[in-house]
């Protein structure tokens, strides 16, 4: 993302001069043309206008206002202490747009200070005439690293080939007119040879490198980051090597340190070493149109020979526009809303098939798993085999109580609100008459977790499982051992395998003990539970797809101490919340919630984890079921908890739900956890209609209203679940039959008494 210059002086008379110096040395000055700064701010806001209105980007207009009003003003600020001859905003409305496309916070206060620190640093942090950083770049990293509530959410542009497609051509145009395509170009190269060469290694399918290349967040970095003008080296050598260098930390940063962001911090790690190539590699200082760029050895020049936007009191009076439009965001910021009401029906995991069940409880690098799977046929058959990133000794391994799952389901599923209109006439609260009902305990279920699993690097019986840690140096030999130890071995799994045994990772195997089963008393497979340290944070996925009859669904309850869970490399979407629905829904809630999330799916073509839940346990409002105990806490994995901590502190419950298949997730679920702590429930309404014989005016008006009332709601659930609107009404028993009552006539009361 690019940035303007520091601006010299340019009188008349300096810039004849420096033209006259320039033809006296052989050099032609750079000819006037369209700037492309221009072109990178329409292409900008077009991709956020895109990513609000289609990608459901968590970006409002008083973030959007704060962020670009700040960097208006702080770009005014740098021109007068430094007192250059004019403002310039085309790089600071740069700045602003590219952090509305990335910073994600929710304090407004810290967006703010995204933008200062982003276009400050041009003015700052500057060497041999050029700033050191990117702008964008460096504000994102620096709030990242200092506060530890800004996030960057790369997983939100999603995949889509249309959207890949529509990003490299725009952004091409971008680079090609700011003459900087050389650096784009080959970072792509770069990367595309790291990405696929470490498929090629770890024998993983093309889908994957695809995958990951195809990401709008990469490629808006690629085209709109990487390939600023005035952050690169002058040289095309150098603009080379700089690219192959960024890619070469970015990939270790990411497969190799497996932490986030690996694209930001690798520029900025990289960013110092512009001066040195320069030096190195010397070439000609780049000039946006308009300037004149002089080079004498390895030393440029820049001296504007126009000047840009002369109308100073129009400047004056835009940036008091944006700090007072700025100063109003501040004073409307977003205000949660919370609901009251009785929940009546809940959606759990009960309603799908083949649906695991994992919670994770993480801090740091530390995390806790708790897994429980759909488990169909004889238990002397089951076996689970699963890809760990360490070593697991016999302490790491627990078996859990399924009940807790079942609590924590309980507590997070999406509901159903039950509301009943008040008497108009008396416009009088309704009291609530009975308590919420309290949620009654889930049935156990037959859980269990499938996959796969050379060397036995350790043995233990835990319980009703036999478990087995293994290692291994190749697929084949790994396959063979579980082949011949009396564990099924899908078609397919070998290279799969290969890819996990190439990274390092371990595999961890257990299969059921009937006699030790038998003893214990159990008649269900209960939940396994393994704690270990790693700084990947991923479930790995594709093992279990290998021989998936059809999609499977995986619902991820995430445990963690400062907010959000989302997935970095597919979009993470909230479920439509909140909407009225008509009163029948109540007795097949389930049938509807099914239909519901399937249409949800199918309109992101399956390539989307849905978020069903997310909430601070502190408080509800109201509660789906009581909060998990400080004991029950502790024992799903949440170690951070002090000894007399109630359970409700520190914790913040992210729900997430994925129907996934082999076709569509190439990938496994790679999460971060944000410092989003809004709070979000899915959940529906029905409202009980006033039944009562008054014939005061407001009771007419009620009547009258409440009829197109429920044609919405009719017109609702058809859009939500796809039913026939018709079938709806007709459920509904609406008499309109879809047809709007007609509004009484405006005399029609004029007169009563």
């Amino acid at each position: 993302m690019t940035s303007s210059p520091i601006s010299l002086a340019a009188p008349d008379a300096l810039s004849m001069a420096v033209t006259a110096t320039a033809r006296a040395a052989g050099l032609r000055p750079r000819e006037r043309r369209f700037d492309p700064r221009l072109y990178q701010i329409a292409v900008l806001a077009g991709l956020l206008l895109y990513g609000v209105l289609a990608l459901d980007f968590e970006i409002g207009v008083p973030q959007a206002a704060v962020l670009l009003a700040t960097a208006l003003v702080t770009q005014y600020a740098g021109t007068r202490l430094r007192r250059l001859p004019a403002f310039d905003p085309r790089s600071a409305m740069i700045s602003g747009l590219s952090l509305c496309l990335l910073v994600r916070t929710n304090s407004l206060g810290l967006a703010a200070l995204a933008a200062v620190a982003a276009v400050g640093s041009k003015f700052v942090l500057r060497i041999g005439g050029k700033h050191v950083w990117n702008p964008t770049n460096f504000g994102i990293v620096l709030l990242i690293l200092a506060s530890g509530r800004v996030w960057v959410s790369p997983g939100q542009w999603g995949n889509a080939a249309l959207l890949a497609f529509l990003v490299a051509c725009l952004g091409g145009l971008v680079v090609n007119r700011a003459a900087r395509a050389d650096v784009t170009y080959a970072f792509l190269a770069s990367y595309l040879a790291l990405v696929f060469g470490r498929a090629l290694w770890l024998g993983q399918p093309a889908a994957i490198p695809l995958h990951q290349l195809a990401s709008g967040a990469f490629l808006v970095f690629t085209f709109f980051m990487i390939s600023d003008p005035k952050t690169t080296p002058d040289s095309r050598a150098g603009r080379i090597v700089f690219a192959a260098l960024v890619a070469g930390i970015a990939g270790f940063i990411t497969f190799v340190l497996y932490r986030q962001n690996g694209l930001l911090f690798a520029l900025a790690l990289a960013a110092p070493a512009v001066p040195l190539l320069d030096r190195l590699l010397p070439g000609g200082r780049y000039a946006w149109p308009g300037r004149t760029a002089v080079r004498h050895g390895a030393a440029a020049a820049e001296v504007d020979a126009t000047t840009p936007f002369p109308r100073r009191i129009a400047m004056r009076r835009l940036v008091r526009t944006a700090l007072v439009f700025a100063l109003a965001a501040f004073a409307t910021g977003g205000v949660a809303h919370a609901f009251c009401g009785f929940y009546v029906a809940k959606a759990d995991t009960k309603l799908f098939n083949r649906a695991s069940q994992v919670v994770m409880a993480r801090d740091g690098d530390r995390t806790v798993l708790t897994m429980a799977n759909d488990f169909q046929g004889d238990p002397k058959e089951f076996a689970i085999v699963i890809p760990v990133p360490t070593f697991l000794a016999r302490g790491q391994i627990h078996v859990g109580d399924k009940a807790l799952i079942d609590h924590l389901d309980a507590y997070s599923a999406p509901r159903l609100v039950e509301y009943f209109d008040p008497d108009p006439c008396q416009m009088l609260m309704m009291d609530e008459a009975a308590p919420p009902p309290r949620p009654q305990a889930a049935p156990l279920a037959r859980k269990a977790l499938g996959g796969l699993g050379v060397k036995v690097e350790a043995q233990y019986t835990i319980g009703e499982y036999d478990i087995v840690i293994l290692s291994a140096q190749e697929s084949a030999g790994l396959a063979a051992w579980l082949a011949a130890n009396g564990y099924r071995v899908p078609r397919g799994a070998p290279p799969v395998l290969a890819s996990y045994l190439k990274q390092g990772m371990h595999f961890f195997v257990a299969k059921v003990d009937l006699k030790e089963r038998a003893k214990l008393g159990f008649t269900y497979l209960r939940p396994l539970q393994i704690a270990y340290e790693s700084p990947k944070f991923m479930l790995p996925i594709r093992l279990g797809m290998v021989n998936a009859n059809g999609p499977q669904e995986i619902f991820v309850y995430a445990l963690t101490r400062q907010g959000r869970v989302e997935t970095t490399d597919y979009r993470t979407v909230k479920l439509p919340a909140g909407m009225d629905v008509p009163l029948f829904v109540k007795d097949e809630f389930g049938g509807f919630y099914k239909a519901m999330f399937a249409r949800q799916v199918a309109r992101e073509d399956m390539r989307a984890v849905f978020l069903e839940y997310a909430w601070d346990m502190s408080w509800c409002d109201p509660c789906a079921a009581e909060p998990l105990s400080a004991d029950e806490l502790r024992k799903l994995g949440v170690f951070w908890l002090a000894g007399g901590a109630t359970g409700s502190q520190q914790i913040f419950v992210t729900r997430l739900h994925v129907r996934y298949d082999a076709a569509h997730f190439p990938e496994d679920l790679v999460f971060q956890e944000t410092a989003d702590r809004e709070n979000f429930q899915g959940h529906y309404v029905i409202r009980h209609p006033w039944r009562g014989e008054a014939s005061c005016p407001e009771a007419a008006a009620y009547r009258s209203e409440l009829g197109r009332r429920q044609e919405q709601d009719a017109e609702t659930l058809a859009a939500l679940t796809g039913w026939g609107v018709d079938r709806i009404r007709g459920r509904m028993s609406l008499k309109t039959a879809g047809k709007l009552p007609e509004p009484e006539p405006w005399w029609k009361h004029v007169w009563d008494r």
